[in-house]
């Protein structure tokens, strides 16, 4: 494999999916140490007071925004959340969404703190949910993408196969198989560039991802007292679902609904669960008019 910086395939994004390039966009990779000691990293997009934030999926990075980002052109921070990325990870491999939430706490304050919108996609928007109850002063406008807190092991359980695959592998091209396999609704060209951020190599040539496995508490898969705190959230509100996903049935959206009498509700034509990577111009075009 070709050593490559992190920004050096965003070229290759805007070619993929049409978007313009005129020369690198401004983009730089910072760093929070929490009160507790652990480091968050993100990539702030801009030089101007950051205008979003975007919180990925579990087993994902920030680099998965990275088409949405450049379809947006605005000032914005794409966090690592904790045990991702470049983020530190947690002795207890606990990175539910309360406990991201908290994090999260911090990083805002210091890298966006009055932010349009918070946009959180899986983990990232249950974790966007949590945030908006706890700290509704940094989440003046919610964008939840194709998660809601009815998500069960059920529903999830193609994803949770993949993320609880493997740990190591022998080459580049035995990663990437097994994720197109995973991931039918995603061109080659752009699963290798997500791995080039998602994973790196060891001393002895294997490949190893750049995530932590999060254990749930009592280990069960159970959201639901997100519920309530979606209710609590006095942020307009709207929920981006993949036509594609099983992770978002319609009974979700209807206890959505009820939580969130007028949120938006909108359906991506042609993606799946990850919906930036599916349909990248299609969600900045909603983000853009919900928020802007």
């Amino acid at each position: 494999m070709v050593d490559v910086t992190e920004f050096d395939l965003l070229a290759d994004t805007a070619q993929e999916f049409g978007l313009p390039w005129s020369g690198p966009p401004a983009v730089r990779r910072d760093d929070v140490t929490l009160s507790d000691g652990r480091r968050v990293s993100a990539l702030v997009w801009g030089s101007a007071d950051p205008s979003l934030v975007f919180l990925h999926g579990g087993a994902q990075n920030a680099h998965t925004w990275d088409a949405v980002a450049l379809a947006l052109g605005r000032p914005l921070v794409a966090v690592d959340l904790p045990g991702h990325g470049r983020s530190d990870w947690r002795a207890d491999h606990d990175y539910w969404p309360w406990r991201n939430a908290a994090a999260l706490g911090e990083v805002l304050t210091r890298l966006a703190p009055n932010p349009d919108a918070v946009v959180g996609m899986s983990l990232g928007g249950l974790t966007a949910i949590a945030l908006a109850a706890s700290r509704p002063d940094l989440v003046r406008r919610l964008v939840v993408v194709d998660v809601t807190p009815g998500v069960t092991a059920e529903k999830s359980a193609p994803i949770s196969e993949f993320v609880q695959g493997p740990e190591t592998f022998a080459s580049f091209d035995e990663l990437l198989e097994r994720t197109m396999r995973y991931n039918p609704t995603r061109s080659e060209r752009s699963l290798r560039r997500g791995l080039l951020s998602n994973a790196r190599t060891l001393a002895d040539g294997r490949w190893v991802w750049r995530y932590d496995r999060m254990r749930p508490p009592g280990g069960r898969l159970d959201f639901s007292p997100l519920w309530e705190q979606l209710a609590r959230v006095m942020a307009p509100t709207m929920l981006a679902v993949g036509t594609l996903s099983g992770v978002v049935a319609e009974d979700d959206v209807a206890q959505f609904r009820r939580c969130q009498p007028t949120a938006r509700i909108e359906r991506v034509e042609g993606a799946g669960h990850s919906v930036q990577g599916d349909r990248p111009r299609e969600l900045a075009a909603l983000i853009e008019d919900f928020v802007f």
